[in-house]
């Protein structure tokens, strides 16, 4: 069941993360089991009008993506929001992270040396037609 609770998806993102979220911060989509626990979230925040950031984890659970979970999370920025780029950020010391962005779309725009949690910072980014997700 897909759930849009800002506040819940924010702490399950931030927590898996190692971010922080502050209250009413963001927009949260999460993804519930049968169980009513939060096995995905999305984060979005940083609302430039023209841009938004996006941030998203999961409890390691292997079936938590499903198409229509990403088309609704890219949904929400391109059609809603009506953004011209989704951003993402991600320290280069994540691999897992930085292959599951590429294979979702994201391109990478720039790396900052020296400016990631651990390593270099990429900053990834992702058009309305960059996004397969919407074309469905």
């Amino acid at each position: 069941m897909i759930v849009f609770d800002s506040n819940w998806v924010g702490r399950f993102v931030c927590s898996m993360t190692g971010g922080t979220y502050y209250e009413g911060s963001g927009q949260g989509i999460g993804l519930v089991n049968k169980s009513d626990a939060l096995i995905a979230g999305v984060l979005y925040d940083n609302f430039t009008g023209q841009s938004v950031q996006m941030h998203v984890a999961s409890d390691g659970s292997r079936r938590w993506m499903n198409r229509e979970y990403l088309r609704i999370c890219f949904d929400y920025p391109f059609n809603q929001l009506k953004v011209k780029k989704v951003i993402g950020l991600v320290d280069s010391t994540n691999q897992a992270a930085l292959d599951f962005d590429h294979n979702l779309g994201f391109v990478t725009e720039a790396i900052i040396k020296d400016a990631g949690k651990f390593g270099d910072m990429h900053i990834l980014s992702m058009t309305r037609d960059q996004c397969r997700f919407l074309k469905e």
